[in-house]
């Protein structure tokens, strides 16, 4: 058990439950400052009930019902799974859309940040080269590529920030042609054009595999970056598919494969090196954020002060995305209610 003073974080001013936030949690018998009294053992990261609970009633954390007391709890308890009823997951039809108004908040004018403009208009915030993977069976090739490219080459372009290789468990042996398959496909391609990358999209292919290079990344889908990259001329001009296949025949062994991995790079790396940042306004930002830890204190830590930084960048006229929806599926009500 701690030996600070008792601390507890309730993270909304209605909320009727809080967060023991000492190392090792708290005994029974602890009386914090207010006067309020521990009647169990609290874990720490673990609810604590600030007030009396009735059978039935909601026990509010962030202002949202978590739950319901399946009996009477006193307040200085331990409030735990075992003590609720679970909301009823809300049906997908009826969800309530834009029902809850956020407060005004004034434009906020004249922001702005050094990014990398790219050639389709987007702006990226890092200038790196990617390496895409057709396949995860090129893996252990490319990984040691980027290795040598990190060791041998980059150094020599200081205006590249990294090398990343795309890898996946996609491409083999997979129903190709399947009605759904485009999701998988069509995320790769994007992740390939994310703006960081500067439009150079680089692929490292085995061959025989069923997600070929030109599925991946059909003509017109790479924009044009300057005459370097261009693999016609007039209206037909279009960017040219760089690919390094590993079943070539002109590769005669693994150190074969990793050389035209590496030349293939330094192409592209010439290219990304040339590139500079420019002020650019807040409002062509976009970012990205992901869950956290899914713990006890991410939603009280982390996930506010992230949440605090895209008010103030969407007020910018930042545009911001957040993934793992999965991860908000019980939440989903809170999200669509103050949806526009």
């Amino acid at each position: 058990m701690s030996t600070r003073a008792p601390h507890r974080i309730q993270v909304h001013p209605a909320d009727n439950v809080a967060i023991v936030a000492n190392d090792g949690g708290l005994k029974a018998g602890t009386v914090f400052d207010d006067g309020l009294a521990l009647v169990d053992n609290v874990p720490q990261g673990h609810k604590v009930s600030l007030v009396d609970l009735a059978e039935g009633d909601a026990v509010l954390r962030y202002n949202v019902a978590i739950g319901y007391a399946l009996k009477p709890i006193p307040a200085g308890s331990w409030v735990h799974e075992r003590l609720l009823q679970m909301p009823a997951a809300r049906e997908l039809q009826g969800l309530p859309i834009a029902t809850v108004k956020p407060p005004a908040a004034a434009p906020l004018e004249g922001f702005s940040f050094e990014g990398f403009r790219n050639p389709d208009g987007t702006v990226g915030t890092r200038n790196i080269l990617a390496i895409t993977q057709t396949v995860q069976c090129v893996a252990g090739v490319t990984d040691f590529a980027v290795q040598r490219i990190k060791a041998e080459l980059l150094p020599k372009y200081p205006h590249v920030d990294d090398v990343v290789a795309l890898e996946h468990s996609y491409g083999c042996g997979v129903a190709i042609d399947a009605p759904d398959a485009i999701i998988p496909i069509r995320t790769l391609r994007n992740i390939s054009l994310n703006p960081n990358f500067g439009g150079e999209v680089m692929v490292v292919s085995l061959g025989c595999e069923k997600l070929q290079p030109e599925r991946l990344l059909p003509p017109g889908t790479i924009p044009l970056v300057d005459e370097r990259n261009v693999a016609d001329v007039g209206e037909n001009a279009t960017s040219q598919l760089d690919v390094v296949c590993l079943q070539d025949e002109a590769h005669v062994g693994f150190m074969s494969m990793i050389d035209s991995v590496m030349r293939q790079a330094e192409e592209h790396l010439e290219r990304l090196n040339a590139r500079r940042r420019e002020s650019v306004p807040a409002s062509e930002l976009v970012v990205g954020v992901q869950c956290g830890g899914s713990d006890a204190f991410s939603g009280v830590t982390a996930n506010p002060a992230v949440g605090f930084c895209t008010d103030l960048l969407v007020r910018a006229g930042a545009t911001v995305m957040f993934s793992e929806v999965t991860e908000v599926r019980d939440g989903i009500d809170q999200l669509t209610s103050r949806a526009t």
